[in-house]
């Protein structure tokens, strides 16, 4: 812990995490998932921080998702006890070094698959490894990226290959409903939700009738998380955003701006008669304007004054960004609070969080999985 010093003090631009904003997001999502009696097990991919997910599970997650193998062995070394990566690993360096990082270090590891190109892999890895792995299948339930369809006729097949096999542990059903991002309300996220839970519940269905047992039903995203009126057949939650949030679940009504944890503290440099240019570009706020490439915000940011007057960061190049003056007039030299469009990539470009509480820096916490990419 550093001894206090004034946030006015530190040098721009800054990654200021809200340390009480996000314990309480850290509470509130520990205590949803104990009130609808599903296990609690965060993606790290948003903060990639060894001390936040260190908060996590000291508040009851049992354990971490990560997407990158990389990334995971950041936190298996820090001695998390239980890591699923959720991201098709293909190649087999990649999951020889998984598996000997969690040999180390007395890890349980969980996996993905969603092919038999992926399967195989696994087999033989875990085959050279001496170990036996848990594996989930992912289940596509709308994004379109990875996973198979409910009526896919691979899907059987597949997870009857992992349970039978003697190398792998079936673990049960994964997805991702990752396109709630782009909906336009509460209650076309909820709807998403809802549809992701009746997919899986038909497939865990089919899979039982014959005669694979499906021991876990494990769904992600902070969206529909928040959203969902019903977690029926979910043994599993897995959200990343939450401990952070962004301008993506305000809009969606799921957030308020003072439930934002994360922000970027910056300086204006410049000025002109159209703009007030601060010194964070893409390099510092990214270029993102939503998940999954979704744009459903203006501009790349929302930059508040002190007095509490929202601007709009229009424009960015690489080591500026181009905040819209409209009637403002404010002098060089002024800093401004910036609320991103998507926490996840803006963290990865940060070395370190400046963590500050009334106004005072009290900690800076390393972005150890930086770059584990």
């Amino acid at each position: 812990m550093l001894n206090p010093e004034p946030l006015s003090e530190i040098e721009t631009p800054a990654m200021i995490v809200d340390r009480d904003r996000l314990q309480q997001n850290i509470a509130q999502m520990q205590s949803l998932a104990d009130g609808r009696g599903v296990r609690l097990r965060p993606h790290i991919k948003t903060h990639k921080c060894v001390e936040i997910a260190q908060l996590q599970l000291a508040q009851g997650a049992l354990g971490v998702t990560a997407s990158k193998v990389e990334e995971a062995l950041v936190f298996i070394a820090a001695g998390v006890r239980s890591v699923t990566v959720a991201y098709p690993i293909v190649d087999r360096r990649k999951l020889a070094r998984l598996l000997r990082g969690a040999q180390a270090h007395g890890t349980e590891l969980r996996v993905v698959v969603d092919s038999a190109a992926g399967f195989e892999a696994l087999t033989r890895g875990s085959q050279d490894a001496g170990t036996v792995v848990g594996a989930f299948v992912e289940v596509d339930v709308g994004l379109r990226r990875c996973g198979l369809t409910e009526h896919d006729p691979q899907l059987v097949p597949l997870a009857r290959a992992v349970h039978e096999n003697p190398t792998t542990k079936f673990m049960g059903l994964l997805s991702h409903a990752g396109h709630a991002y782009a909906a336009s309300s509460r209650e076309e996220v909820a709807a998403i939700a809802a549809e992701e839970c009746q997919i899986l519940q038909r497939v865990r269905q089919h899979l039982e009738k014959a005669g694979i047992p499906v021991p876990e039903v494990s769904v992600g995203s902070t969206p529909t998380v928040l959203a969902s009126d019903s977690y029926d057949g979910i043994t599993e939650i897995r959200p990343g955003n939450y401990v952070f949030l962004d301008r993506t679940p305000v809009r969606l009504g799921l957030a308020t701006m003072a439930q934002v944890a994360l922000s970027v503290v910056s300086t204006v440099v410049s000025r002109n008669d159209d703009f007030l240019i601060i010194d964070a570009g893409s390099k510092v706020l990214s270029s993102d304007l939503g998940a999954h490439g979704t744009a459903g915000v203006d501009g790349y940011g929302l930059a508040f004054t002190e007095s509490g007057e929202q601007l709009q960061v229009v424009r960015l190049s690489e080591e500026h960004g181009f905040v819209a003056r409209g009637g403002a007039d404010l002098p060089i030299g002024t800093r401004l609070r910036i609320v991103p469009n998507h926490s996840c990539p803006v963290v990865n470009l940060a070395d370190e969080l400046v963590v500050v509480s009334d106004g005072e820096v009290v900690g800076r916490w390393r972005v150890a999985a930086r770059g584990a990419l």
